[in-house]
């Protein structure tokens, strides 16, 4: 008998059941890539809110000056954002702006399993 005259079964839908297992966690991976980019997106955001929210306290030391920093140049949700200012009373104190906001998880699947994040900044600057 001569070699290779035995027959080999075909292999063709192999490839098919393996995509088949391997291509919902290839689709959930990427989009908890998306999400975490989104999310990353957020925290420079509140983070720039933070630093502006403290140039207005730096000039005009009051609540009511932070958050309208805050809210005057950020690209957030301003029912997400909760804004608070401690110290900074008088010139030459330091004022502190704290930023806290709750990053929506909207991608669809990962918002799910994955719930809001929050997100917080501090930026501290004299006041002027």
């Amino acid at each position: 008998m001569a070699r290779g005259s035995g027959r080999r079964r075909p292999e063709s839908g192999q490839a098919t059941v393996e995509l088949a297992l391997t291509l919902p966690l290839v689709v959930l991976f990427s989009l908890m890539v998306v999400q975490a980019g989104l999310v990353a997106k957020d925290l420079v955001l509140v983070h720039h809110a933070a630093r502006e929210g403290a140039r207005a306290a730096a000039v005009d030391p009051t609540p009511s000056a932070a958050r309208a920093g805050v809210t005057g140049g950020a690209r957030l949700d301003a029912g997400r954002l909760n804004v608070s200012l401690s110290g900074g009373t008088s010139e030459g104190d330091q004022a502190t702006v704290r930023v806290v906001y709750a990053s929506p998880t909207n991608v669809p699947i990962v918002g799910a399993l994955v719930g809001d994040i929050s997100l917080t900044a501090d930026v501290t600057m004299r006041v002027e």
